[in-house]
Formats: C-alpha cells, structure tokens, sequence
C-alpha cells in the first residue's frame, strides 16, 4: 500500500530529491514543546514532534488540552504524538487535534514501567491488532495521516509482522528505535533490524537511536536505506545537530534564539534551564556549570554569561 503522507508529502519529496534523509526532532517529555521545536526548526529540523500526550486525558478535559498541547502558524510541519490503549479514545484525540497538525502519531515505544502497566507505549507492541485498529479509525475518521513510532522485539518477526499490519491499515508511515524496550540507551542501536524493517514494507521507515550528528544521521540513512532521521538526545545536546554546516556543537546564537524563544513564548524558568543545561555542556568549565546549575532566574542566566562576554 502507498502511503498517504498529506501535509508531509512535500517534506519528503523535497528531502529525497536532496539527496538526504527527512530530519526529524523526536517526541520527548518535558522538552519537545514549542519554543523547542521552533529552535529545532530553525536549525535544520524539518519535521518537528510534540510531546507524548496522554490520549485519554486530552479527550476528557479542555485543561489538559490546555496543558499539553500548543503551537502557532510557524510550527509546521506538526506530529502529535499520543500515548493511547483505547482504539475509540485514539480516533476521538486525532479529531480533536486533526486542525492544529499535520499528523498523529501512536507511542508503541515508551519503555517506562508506568507505561507498560497502563497498556501504552511499548505495552503495544505485543497487541498487534489494537494498534492496527487505532491506524484504521484514525484513517476512516478524516483526512489526517497516522504514523507509528515503535521499539524492536526480541523476535524481529514480530516487529515486521507489526508493521506490515499496519501498513495494511493504512499508516502514513513507521519510525523505528532499533532497540528493545528493556535495553538502556547506553547500548548500540541495532542498524540491521531498522534495516530488515525497512526492506520489509513499502511505507517510509524513520530510523531512531544514536543521531549525536549530521554525520550518524548520514551515516544511518545510508546503512539502512531508511527515509530519513529522529534524533532526541542529540538535539536536546545540539539543537543545531541537523544544519548543513555540520555543526558539532550548538553555536552559541543557537543558544541566545532559545532563550529569547523561551521567554516570548512564556517558557517555565525551570524547562529553560534544563533545556540550557544540556546545551552548555561542552561550552562551559567542570566550575561554570555547577555555578550554571545552581541559577534560579532568567535574570541570573543573562547576568551568567554577561560577566563572560558572551554576545547572545
């Protein structure tokens, strides 16, 4: 089966025709909220994530809504990605969203033991027939494209069997993190089974795991034939990981776009700082970051790296 990309259609054509993978900022708690993605963006991300939202929540009340989910005009191209065990409750949060994005995506990857005790993220992967109705009723309820984003099985043929059913319900397209949900991240991605994935279905495949620069991102589109990247860590590290430059580590203008985007869009000081925490890391001193770590106002960070010269 073809996929139907709608909105994402260009991105990928575009990317294909450059030669090069589709760039792709993951779902990430905490972190892929807007000001993130925009800065994400702007640095050579073409597609961007919301967070997990937790689908049941988002449909039974306007504050969670509130609460989980924001964008604007120039955050696009959009996934909402929603953490779902319900087939019905999935479509109801698809419909609900299908305006303000240009896909929903399905959380069959979360190894967190309060996830898989309440039947989601990686829960799904051992229910192969929940997660194709989900991609059916979204399908059936609208125009709006469905991807899903798993973990590898143990049993590989039980990751290919997932994704051919999907594939047959209709699924826009997969993305793979090529590890199991009881591996730590510490361990190497399996290329080989992204690639077996890949080799496997007709759809697009996104390879997920161990994307720290443009270089693994080449490199990982190259040895599994994938249609592009989803970096997370890398890019809470750099957010620039994804520009033509190749830049190693994020420019500090990279760094200053993030605090201005923070505090026009009434980021939290806390998610600010944490943000900053892991994009200064290789910028400052072993003394600097605890002095850093220790800061407790936006007022504080400015006056930070005022007394070191920095130009923001």
């Amino acid at each position: 089966m073809s996929a139907d990309l709608g909105a994402l259609q260009p991105v990928f054509d575009l990317c294909a025709s450059q030669n090069r993978g589709v760039h792709i900022a993951a779902p990430m708690v905490r972190y892929s909220k807007l000001p993130f993605r925009l800065l994400c963006r702007a640095w050579g991300c073409d597609v961007a994530y919301t967070p997990m939202i937790v689908a049941d929540s988002f449909v039974a009340a306007d504050k969670a809504r509130f609460m989980g989910f924001s964008t604007n005009t120039a955050d696009r191209p959009l996934i909402a990605q929603f953490a779902a065990s319900d087939a019905c409750v999935m479509e109801r949060a698809a419909a609900l969203i299908a305006t303000h994005c240009d896909a929903v995506d399905v959380n069959c990857g979360c190894p967190q033991k309060w996830a898989m005790a309440d039947g989601i993220g990686a829960a799904l992967l051992a229910d192969v027939e929940l997660v194709r109705d989900m991609v059916r009723r979204v399908r059936a309820g609208g125009d709006l494209p469905i991807s899903i984003k798993i973990r590898t099985s143990s049993d590989l043929r039980k990751t290919v069997d997932l994704c051919r059913a999907v594939e047959a319900a209709g699924v826009a397209f997969v993305t793979v993190h090529g590890r199991t949900h009881r591996q730590r991240s510490s361990e190497p991605v399996d290329l080989a089974a992204i690639k077996l994935v890949k080799e496997s279905v007709a759809v697009p495949v996104i390879a997920n795991g161990d994307v720290f620069s443009l270089t693994d991102a080449r490199r990982i589109v190259a040895e599994t034939g994938c249609d592009g990247t989803m970096a997370a860590r890398g890019l809470l590290a750099n957010p620039a990981l994804y520009d033509a430059r190749g830049f190693e580590q994020p420019p500090i203008e990279c760094v200053g776009q993030f605090m201005r985007l923070g505090v026009q869009l009434g980021f939290d000081f806390d998610t600010v700082h944490h943000h900053l925490q892991w994009m200064l890391t290789c910028h400052l001193s072993s003394a600097d970051r605890k002095e850093f770590n220790g800061l407790n106002s936006m007022g504080g960070v400015y006056d930070f790296f005022e007394r070191r010269g920095a130009t923001l």
